[in-house]
């Protein structure tokens, strides 16, 4: 159906040059407006909204790769050398094991238990 009504739209316009047909415009203006103010902005939420779905699709193959399904649990994820940390005191859901600056990406339980003890040292 979807080939026919593309058919049917490049087939059944006259498309010669200087004509609307030419520049994609068939006067389909359900999506669209005659208003250029109006056009203007849904094309914006349209270009917006392409990027979002454009973010979503690329962190929806990032967990793919690491969880091994895009809709899958991160709890399938238990190669990450922050789980060595999880059972630690201080750890809350929901965010678990919190470190942003990547300092126990080693997973080196000697080092973790320096900083904590350093950490509680100096406040």
């Amino acid at each position: 159906q979807i080939l026919a009504y593309g058919a049917f739209c490049e087939l059944s316009q006259d498309q010669s040059p200087g004509t609307a047909a030419s520049q994609g415009d068939f006067g389909f203006k359900v999506l669209t407006s005659s208003d250029p103010a109006e056009k203007q902005k849904k094309l914006a939420a349209e270009l917006a909204n392409g990027r979002l779905a454009m973010m979503a699709i690329i962190g929806m193959f990032f967990q793919d790769g690491l969880t091994g399904s895009a809709w899958g649990d991160w709890a399938l994820y238990t190669d990450s050398p922050l789980r060595a940390f999880e059972n630690e005191i201080g750890v809350q859901p929901p965010v678990g094991f919190w470190d942003p600056l990547e300092f126990t990406k080693d997973g080196s339980r000697e080092n973790f238990l320096r900083r904590r003890a350093v950490e509680i040292k100096h406040g």
